[in-house]
This record gives C-alpha cells, structure tokens and sequence, in this order.
C-alpha cells in the first residue's frame, strides 16, 4: 500500500515493486493520475482517491484492501507536500494542512495496518520523513515541523514493536526533482540553489526497497547528506545557527 502513488517517489517506488511481482494499492488525491498508473500498470493494481488526513475514510479504503488482496503486507507512507516562507509570513490553513496530511496522515494509516500486522507477528511500515526532519533551514519551520514529528513518531513506533515482527523504517530524502517544488517553491529560487545536490525518484526509491528487503531502521538519500544533518545535530545551536545564516539560506 503507497500513499502519495500519484506522482514523484510514491508513483516510482510503485512501478519499482509492481515489477517485482507484488499486488500494488495505490492511493493518492489525483484521480485522473491515480487510473493512469493503475491501467498502465494492470493486473495486481487497485487504486483509491484517497485524503489521508481524513482517518474515517483512512479507515474504509484499507478496509476495501484487506477484501481484495487480504492484510497489507507493506505500507509506504508518502503522502505529503510542503510550502517554504517564512514564519512571519506563513498562512495558518497551509502550515495546519501540512501537519494533517505529512504527519496525521501517516498516523491514521500507521494504525489501520497495525493490529493486523501485530496479529500476524509480521509487515513492515514504511515513513517518508526527509532530512528536513533532521536539520530544519530557514523558511521550511512549518515543513521541518511535519517531518520533526513523521521522525519522532516513526522512531518511538520502532521501539514499541521491537521482537513483534512489524518493522518500521524512516526514509530522509533530500531535495528531490519531483512536482514537490511546484508549491513548496513555486519561484524555483530554491531548486536553482540545490540542484546540484538534488537526487531522482528513481534513486529514493531504489534505497527504499532496499531498506525494505534488509529491514533497516532509517535510509537517508544522499547518505552523505543524512550524515552531514546527524552531525549538525551534534553541534552546540550557537555554532549551528551562525554557519546556517551564512551558508544554508537557500529557500
């Protein structure tokens, strides 16, 4: 089950394990883009418009899943979007929008597998957080925020179903060239910026299934990037703040 399947990583990972042989549920807000995929990829495909902030409509499409294919082995949650600006300047529907759909979104998908996963003593749940939940930038607070929380959840979830047979990985991709940018930065004055650092869906989603086949706790896209964010984290704030203001100002 993929989240988000409409597009960018969620629409890739999904082609990626439709070819490896497993039975795809996709969900997405674009039902124009969500048949598309659906027919191009045929059998073993069913799809749901789906808003995962709304849990009593979470709630029924995973129902409609377990009838057609039974249990949901592994859930990819990927639904999500940002918008980059400033705090004083931020719209309070957008930043509680982004909370609702990148982080309670995950949540009310999170516990419509789970008891069946618990139950079953196996399945894996997949968080797409980013390194943005890692190391937070100027103009990304509300964004960060989200993906603060996706970490947080995911993190703490992890130790909860420790020897129950579910696993639990987050995923902390970087800048990624996808329609992401077209709200989150719809200037593009942050995608020239990053460019050079920015990675293809294809590559998250290759480190995905890998983090999938080997069960890992967190994959981070670059690796090198996730690095750099875990050690930021290790610095006194003073220090962190000072080279942020002079060099990590590209929203």
């Amino acid at each position: 089950m993929i989240t988000g399947a409409s597009s960018g990583i969620g629409e890739t990972v999904s082609r990626m394990v439709h070819r490896l042989g497993a039975n795809v549920a996709l969900a997405a807000r674009s039902a124009d883009k969500l048949e598309a995929i659906a027919h191009d990829l045929g059998a073993r495909t069913c799809a749901w418009v789906l808003d995962v902030s709304d849990e009593a409509a979470v709630g029924e499409v995973f129902r409609q899943i377990r009838e057609r294919f039974g249990p949901v082995d592994v859930l990819i949650n990927n639904a999500g979007f940002g918008s980059f600006e400033p705090v004083s300047e931020a719209n309070s529907a957008i930043l509680r929008g982004m909370m609702d759909v990148n982080y309670f979104g995950m949540v009310h998908c999170t516990r419509a597998v789970l008891t069946d996963m618990l139950a079953r003593r196996s399945g894996h749940i997949v968080n797409v957080a980013s390194v943005a939940g890692k190391f937070a930038t100027a103009k990304s607070a509300g964004y960060s925020a989200t993906k603060h929380a996706v970490l947080g959840f995911t993190n703490a979830l992890r130790q909860e179903l420790h020897g129950s047979g579910v696993h639990v990985t987050a995923v902390n991709p970087g800048p990624v060239q996808t329609a992401f940018f077209e709200i989150a930065d719809p200037e593009g004055g942050y995608v020239n910026n990053v460019r050079s650092i920015m990675v293809s869906p294809e590559r998250v989603a290759q480190a995905m299934i890998r983090g999938i086949e080997k069960r890992k706790a967190e994959v981070n896209v670059p690796g090198w990037l996730g690095a750099a964010a875990g050690i930021g984290q290790l610095l006194p704030a003073g220090l962190v703040n000072g080279f942020a203001s002079r060099f990590l100002r590209l929203k």
